[in-house]
């Protein structure tokens, strides 16, 4: 392909199309979390490929298992206020309290911190020529999001989720 559009365009052109396309081939590939992500939990979530696509929603997919982002502002709960806890949508494990929720002004559910140290893991996610680092649920190794070091204090750190890899449970009166 680069070969034609070379041809067409000419060797400049093509040269700035095929480094795109490099720069986007992270986009949409599978999770690195889905594909060698091994959960340290005894209560390990595992599932083939097939097993997520039944599971989950489109969305859920997208994100959890394919790395996939929602645009900003139209996710679920980017604008929740309700009292509850946050969890894995793709396993359910509890992840964030709505107590760590913050408005972080991007459009994604923020959090200061997650429910327990060891809910999350992370790892380095350099697409789109950057380097961030990318939260997955420890126990099914769904990407969740990044995280980034904006947040307000005491933590200094802003876990930003998309809204559809999470489900919310809220907290029932007097509980």
């Amino acid at each position: 392909m680069l070969n034609i559009l070379w041809l067409r365009y000419g060797l400049k052109t093509g040269l700035k199309i095929g480094f795109f396309g490099i720069l986007l081939a992270g986009c949409g590939s599978p999770s690195r979390a889905g594909g060698g992500f091994v959960s340290p939990r005894p209560d390990a979530v595992v599932k083939t490929d097939t097993e997520w696509k039944s599971t989950l929603t489109s969305d859920q997919y997208k994100i959890l298992r394919r790395q996939g982002t929602e645009r900003a502002f139209t996710g679920k709960y980017w604008d929740n206020k309700a009292a509850g806890i946050y969890a894995c949508g793709g396993c359910g494990l509890a992840l964030f309290s709505s107590e760590a929720k913050f408005k972080s002004g991007t459009g994604w559910p923020s959090f200061s911190q997650p429910l327990a140290k060891d809910a999350l893991a992370d790892t380095e996610d350099r697409t789109l020529a950057m380097s961030r680092t990318e939260i997955l649920c420890n126990r099914c190794g769904g990407h969740l999001g990044h995280v980034f070091e904006d947040g307000p204090q005491p933590t200094g750190l802003r876990y930003c989720v998309n809204g559809n890899a999470l489900d919310f449970l809220a907290k029932e009166e007097g509980k």
